[in-house]
């Protein structure tokens, strides 16, 4: 990479993998960051200090920072980790808001009341390292709403910060349906002053609204597929945003998250039993039955595995499945393992489904990587039936370890799985269209029927599924084309503005 375009970017996040992680928000913020680094860009990335993340990998000691918020200063530490790659990670130490276990909410999944103020400090903390340590980002990079404030800080208290003050903002959504939305009680505390406080910006039927604010603040707004982008835009499917994001024009963009290849992959996965390509097969078939006997499932060959992991969550479609998963393995000659964790419900629902069909569901309740691992690379399909989905992560890992992913086609699943064509054998998948069980269920069948009485059909679109490249190669590349349109739209604004 040429010096003249090596930048310097701050990445804010409220997740990282491995140090916290809630969903796929984790996943990209390690792996662009890696992946930004490795081509020559000074990235760190700053992020909260959980009482867990301090327990459990001892981070050192970086020195403290005093945070203005609108009521007053507040002090907090910064502590250190370097992440893969040689990823400088800060870490917001203040225990009042981030010295508890959860990131979010309670063991109960209750959200934390005071998560406006927690977040809203995590914003402004970290614009307060960068003044302190004299690092002057070109591009600071937000996620989701809970980092959503950092634009609009940079824009209303540091636009003539000789540190700040040329900082280009982008936001990426990784899922519009979390907004970020509190009692408008909270506003004084973030400080971001009453000519803010309207519709378009922060205010949102006399709440607060952080990422609506963050979208009207940033240069540059993205989310996580092309289809997810078009679907966000229309009345229906931006979750009351679609104006706010059709108003930045050609600043919004979809950008298909990569897929990071070093830990997601059957030939080199250390997490699997046995190891395999396209060029041969029969570690697959070793996964398989480790599969079943792990999940006590009847080890035969003969019969097909469906698998699913995710958060037990309305979006991710589990009332679908749980509609439908009984009747699909008295009907069919299959069987079903699902790892997961969240609503107190389909817990219990899926928790004891082995007990009610023994040597044909298996579960595990919580999240275990091995157990992930195991089941992409062990089951023959994997579902994800969801309502809507911004990209998407598990059904390129499925493609990767040729597990035929079953989805509805929506947002990144319909992006990145091709559909079968039963008259030649082409695709990548299984797609259905209506969220329903009834479709649910037929394409289940579908697929179960192609796997008995089209082998032919399922060998190829198992080869061609594994010789997909999601990498994040390409990703890297286009949100580096992004943070050239932001810097040229935040030099048009300061120009515009007299800045």
């Amino acid at each position: 990479m040429a010096k003249r375009e090596q930048r310097n970017i701050l990445i804010v996040s409220p997740e990282m993998t491995p140090y916290a992680k809630m969903g796929g928000l984790a996943d990209v913020t390690a792996a662009l960051a890696a992946h930004l680094r490795e081509r020559g860009h000074d990235v760190r990335v700053v992020m909260p200090c959980y009482g867990p993340v301090r327990a459990r990998y001892v981070p050192g000691h970086e020195g403290t920072l005093c945070v203005k918020m609108g009521v007053g200063e507040e002090w907090c530490g910064v502590r250190t980790l370097t992440a893969a790659g040689g990823v400088p990670v800060f870490l917001i130490e203040h225990d009042l808001y981030f010295g508890r276990n959860g990131i979010y909410h309670d063991e109960a999944f209750n959200d934390y009341q005071d998560n406006p103020r927690r977040f809203g400090f995590l914003c402004r903390a970290a614009l307060q390292y960068c003044l302190d340590r004299n690092f002057s980002p070109d591009i600071v990079h937000a996620n989701d709403w809970q980092t959503a404030l950092v634009p609009a800080y940079i824009k209303t208290w540091f636009w003539d910060s000789p540190v700040l003050g040329r900082s280009a903002s982008v936001l990426t959504i990784h899922n519009v349906a979390y907004q970020g939305v509190y009692h408008g009680s909270h506003y004084a505390y973030l400080g971001l002053g009453a000519r803010n406080w309207h519709a378009g910006a922060f205010e949102d039927h006399g709440n607060i609204n952080f990422l609506k604010g963050g979208i009207a603040f940033a240069d540059a707004v993205n989310t996580v597929s092309p289809g997810y982008a078009r679907e966000i835009t229309t009345p229906y499917g931006g979750f009351g945003l679609a104006p706010a994001l059709s108003a930045k024009g050609a600043r919004f963009c979809g950008i298909l998250n990569g897929v990071d290849y070093e830990h997601w992959s059957p030939q080199k996965d250390p997490l699997i039993p046995a190891r395999y390509d396209t060029r041969s097969l029969k570690g697959k078939a070793v996964c398989k039955q480790e599969l079943q006997r792990a999940f006590g499932l009847f080890e035969d060959p003969a019969r097909c595995v469906l698998g699913i992991v995710g958060r037990f969550v309305e979006q991710k479609g589990f009332g679908l499945v749980r509609q439908v998963i009984e009747g699909i393995l008295r009907d069919m000659h299959a069987q079903f393992v699902i790892v997961g964790g969240g609503d107190w419900d389909l817990q219990q629902f899926f928790g004891t489904l082995p007990a009610r069909l023994p040597g044909r569901a298996g579960s595990y309740i919580g999240y275990n990587n091995e157990r992930a691992h195991l089941v992409e690379a062990g089951a023959d399909f994997f579902l994800m039936p969801s309502l809507f989905e911004p990209c998407g992560l598990n059904q390129m890992y499925s493609l990767k370890y040729g597990t035929l992913p079953i989805v509805r086609a929506t947002g990144g699943l319909d992006d990145t799985v091709e559909q079968y064509n039963e008259s030649t054998g082409e695709g990548t998948g299984f797609k259905f269209r209506d969220p329903t069980p009834q479709a649910l269920y037929y394409t289940v069948g579908w697929a179960v029927s192609t796997f008995f009485d089209r082998p032919h059909h399922m060998k190829k679109m198992i080869v061609a599924a594994m010789k997909k490249d999601f990498s994040w190669t390409k990703a890297v590349r286009r949100y580096e084309a992004l943070y050239t349109q932001a810097m040229a739209a935040k030099l048009e604004y300061d120009r515009s503005s007299g800045g």
